[in-house]
């Protein structure tokens, strides 16, 4: 399948305090990466096809290939470190990465923790099931048990506006899982009715599997989303080194990728 992923010109702005150990007033972190010509990026490698780990054990995808092509502009080596998607703040927070960039939306909660680059791609959250469940319309979903990935933004969704989809389900709770690989794995197996994910993901996932004609997406009223780059507050140099990246490669017309 050709996917084939646009980047969008939006303007965010952004102030850093960084360090690599704790949240002090230090250098930006561009400084030591610069210096070291090297940088680490947190990633969920289970997420296709943003960044995913294949079975020779490489890590691949769109926002793999997109960061390398930022920092080559600037001679500068990525290494893509997996890590708990549900723990991607507290890892940057930390030092453990210098980068969250892997399907990461922008939202309320994470940009009082963190600052982000421009938005380079939109997405939304849809709920898939299977076809065989009858269920055309979150109101469908009354009494079933749905699926999210803990720590995603449709888990933010979910509990942000709970008249849509969380009052509704088993126990007003979903199950939470560490990837969508496992909740693919529970919805295929009936014992989730729906699973709140990305469309990117959904699309991608769906259609790679021999049954793809036996999923049904059923479209949200949730708000769309950006995809941007996760950095620690105060990483304005860092920030903007990136932004000119993205837009240069949104000029240049490298952004789209098959």
């Amino acid at each position: 399948m050709i996917i084939t992923l646009m980047l969008i010109p939006v303007l965010l702005s952004g102030c850093r305090i960084e360090s690599r150990q704790k949240l002090e007033t230090k250098p930006d972190t561009w400084e030591t990466v610069k210096k070291s010509k090297h940088i680490v990026i947190g990633l969920d490698d289970s997420f296709v096809p943003m960044g995913y780990q294949t079975k020779s054990g490489k890590i691949v995808g769109y926002d793999v290939d997109l960061a390398k092509a930022v920092f080559k502009q600037y001679g500068i080596k990525v290494d893509f470190q997996p890590i708990d998607w549900s723990m991607n703040v507290t890892e940057l927070r930390n030092g453990t990465i210098d980068l969250i960039w892997n399907g990461l939306s922008i939202t309320p909660e994470r940009s009082k923790q963190i600052d982000f680059s421009n938005p380079y791609l939109i997405n939304d959250q849809i709920l898939v099931t299977k076809k065989k469940n009858q269920i055309r319309s979150f109101a469908d979903m009354k009494g079933k048990s749905a699926g999210v990935q803990t720590g995603s933004a449709g888990a933010m969704d979910i509990d942000n506006q709970p008249k849509l989809l969380k009052n509704r389900i088993k126990n007003q709770e979903p199950v939470l899982y560490d990837s969508f690989t496992d909740a693919f794995i529970d919805l295929n197996s009936n014992r989730i009715q729906g699973l709140l994910i990305d469309s990117i993901y959904a699309d991608y996932y769906i259609a790679h599997q021999a049954d793809h004609s036996s999923y049904r997406i059923v479209k949200s009223a949730f708000p769309k989303e950006s995809y941007a780059v996760g950095m620690r507050k105060g990483d304005s140099k860092l920030q903007a080194k990136i932004n000119e990246g993205l837009k240069k490669l949104a000029k240049n017309g490298k952004a789209k990728t098959n």
